[in-house]
């Protein structure tokens, strides 16, 4: 024997023993056909419940791991779904790409992540791609073009599901806050602390979601039988400088609001910083509210009073949605999810009150 030969023999045994259990390999060892086998390992009825077992055993035994590119040339599917955002840095959309990544673990999906930028062609045209890359569905959140899936969806070969849906719709399918009733449980707590001078400082860009707040701002106000007072309503951009300009057209007021209900948290950080620089306080001179709950609103200074949306749970349903759309089920039109108002440190009654 020369010198070596056995070493390579076992290397190569060992290479042969790392080659993949296939479905044919526990097909001939469980003596049934290959659809058999690959029933009963997606836990189909059609195979009885001793056979089934035997070979959910036998692949266990063997270390069977299914093949994704396989799978996906036999069934035309991929067992993917892609999520848009708009930003990844966005705190709103990790809190709702945890849920919907938790829901597709749970389903065996897998998750393609991209990035509009808030930019309504590149979000076409991110959506577009993602198609092309044959994801199963979609999820896009904070749609800025949620009216144009409507005839897109007539030539996509994709479902689609809109998260929190930026513009007016009658898209299928959705998930979004409720946002009139949210909104007004935060003005009504204002109302109820004894304000009547309330601003509402909103988003520019002509959002649903913006819509919606003011609707239920101005709701409170009216059940309460408090003037509406065109004047202390204001735009930001929904970032912390947009509430900074904004905030500082309602100090120049000759009579500034007692308090301020904001679009969102990221608006209220920049009114609460304008407060400040102005050398006022809150809640001593001017109650601050916002809307999301996000991580850093019990961290701010004081901690922010604010409308909680269930993010997690959001993203959980958009993807439970889009798997039942993907498993030929209704997924209901449009889900609203409950807003909750946590009340923190950044209101209380007016100073003359």
């Amino acid at each position: 024997m020369v010198p070596g030969d056995s070493t390579r023999q076992v290397d190569c045994t060992r290479v042969q023993n790392l080659k993949p259990v296939s479905i044919k390999d526990i097909a001939r060892r469980a003596n049934v056909s290959h659809s058999t086998v690959s029933r009963a390992l997606q836990n189909s009825p059609l195979v009885n419940r001793e056979t089934a077992d035997k070979i959910r055993r036998l692949a266990r035994e063997l270390d069977y791991r299914a093949s994704a590119v396989a799978r996906s040339l036999a069934t035309s599917k991929t067992r993917s779904a892609g999520v848009v955002v708009t930003s990844i840095a966005d705190p709103f959309a990790a809190g709702v790409v945890g849920g919907i990544e938790d829901a597709a673990n749970q389903h065996g999906y897998s998750i393609v992540l991209a990035n509009s930028h808030a930019d309504p062609e590149r979000e076409m045209a991110v959506v577009r791609s993602l198609e092309e890359r044959r994801v199963d569905g979609v999820v896009v959140t904070a749609s800025r073009v949620g009216a144009m899936y409507v005839p897109l969806l007539a030539r996509m070969r994709v479902p689609i599901v809109l998260l929190n849906n930026q513009h007016p719709s009658e898209f299928a399918h959705s998930v979004m806050i409720a946002n009139l009733e949210a909104s007004r449980d935060a003005t009504r707590h204002l109302i109820q602390l004894g304000h009547r001078r309330i601003a509402y400082l909103g988003d520019r860009y002509g959002h649903q979601s913006d819509t919606e707040r003011f609707g239920g701002y101005r709701q409170a106000l009216d059940e309460a039988d408090v003037p509406f007072q065109p004047e202390l309503v204001v735009h930001g951009d929904g970032k912390p400088e947009g509430g900074m300009q904004a905030m500082e057209r309602l100090l120049a007021l000759a009579v500034p609001p007692t308090a301020v209900f904001c679009y969102n948290d990221m608006t209220a950080l920049g009114a609460l910083r304008r407060i400040r620089a102005s050398g006022l306080r809150v809640p001593g001179d001017i109650s601050l509210v916002g809307f999301d709950d996000l991580y850093i609103a019990e961290y701010t200074d004081p901690p922010l009073t604010t409308v909680r949306q269930p993010l997690g749970q959001m993203g959980r349903l958009a993807m439970e949605a889009l798997i039942r759309l993907l498993e030929g089920s209704p997924a209901g039109q449009s889900i609203r999810v409950p807003g909750e108002l946590v009340i923190r440190e950044s209101t209380a009654a007016p100073k003359d009150a």
